[in-house]
């Protein structure tokens, strides 16, 4: 009677301690969780924060990593002009946590592999055939920008977050590589040749400048060279007027007296009267 008595005991005891200490869950940092109760409610709408929680053994809690992931995809893309790239594509993206129980419900937790990644490589195949081969490196921004816009319209009300996409590599034929890079020396080439017209232009400029300024200064010089010789021809007309109007007989009569190392003749008016000679102090009167 005692030993069935005993197994009776242990019998319950075990599932006890089963439903005390070994069934429980806990939701990591980052992530979020969905009860499971398949005898009951089914899937819980209400998404469980970090932390540890119990539940029965046949219940369960399902996790989600609700924080932003990157998914990287090498895409065989033919562009616009018939050319063919392999790309490195990644988007960054993640569930959005209050809407995870219909994430859940429609898709689950392989939601990028069964929904995302057959919508990305289609909008990356579409957004990159618009584009030629030469001008994709240079534009792989606005390439990335207008792929992630696809996406996130593709993916509106499916429950997840497109953060961005870009893209990461480029690989290129030999001959596409050359194409590239003869472009840029083209480019190259043409900036180089738009630089030196711009100083070519400025050089000219300052030679004009100078130009004119010396002519100007020639022009200035030969006015006050001109403007001075007027003036002094006219000063000089204006003291031979002066000198002119002074220069009467008897003033000058008066000069021939006044100097005494002159030789003087006088020659009189009437032929009756003598002729002086002053002959100066060598010689006698």
């Amino acid at each position: 009677m005692m030993p069935s008595t005993c197994a009776r005991a242990i019998m319950l005891v075990i599932p006890v301690l089963l439903v005390m200490y070994g069934c429980g869950t806990t939701v990591d940092q980052g992530k979020r969780g969905l009860r499971w109760n398949p005898l009951t409610a089914g899937l819980a709408k209400e998404p469980l924060k970090e932390g540890y929680y119990w539940h029965a053994p046949w219940n369960d809690v399902f996790e989600y990593d609700v924080r932003y992931q990157s998914f990287t995809e090498k895409v065989d893309v033919l562009t616009a002009d018939d050319l063919t790239v392999h790309l490195h594509a990644a988007i960054t993206m993640r569930p959005i946590a209050e809407e995870l129980y219909f994430l859940a419900q429609e898709v689950g937790h392989n939601w990028y592999t069964q929904l995302v990644k057959p919508q990305f490589l289609s909008a990356v195949r579409g957004v990159v055939a618009q584009y030629t081969m030469v001008t994709i490196p240079e534009r792989s921004s606005e390439v990335g920008n207008k792929i992630e816009a696809v996406m996130v319209e593709s993916l509106k009300g499916r429950h997840l977050d497109v953060y961005s996409v870009a893209l990461s590599e480029m690989e290129f034929s030999k001959m596409v590589l050359q194409a590239i890079e003869q472009k840029q020396a083209k480019e190259q080439e043409k900036e180089q040749k738009e630089f030196e017209l711009v100083i070519a232009q400025r050089n000219a400029e300052i030679a004009r400048i100078q130009a004119k300024g010396e002519g100007d200064a020639l022009q200035i010089r030969a006015e006050g060279e001109s403007e001075s010789l007027r003036i002094r021809a006219k000063g000089q007309s204006q003291a031979q007027e002066i000198i002119t109007k002074t220069l009467t007989p008897d003033y000058l009569k008066f000069k021939l007296y006044e100097n005494p190392s002159t030789k003087t003749i006088i020659v009189p008016d009437k032929s009756n009267v003598p002729t002086i000679i002053n002959p100066g102090p060598d010689h006698p009167r």
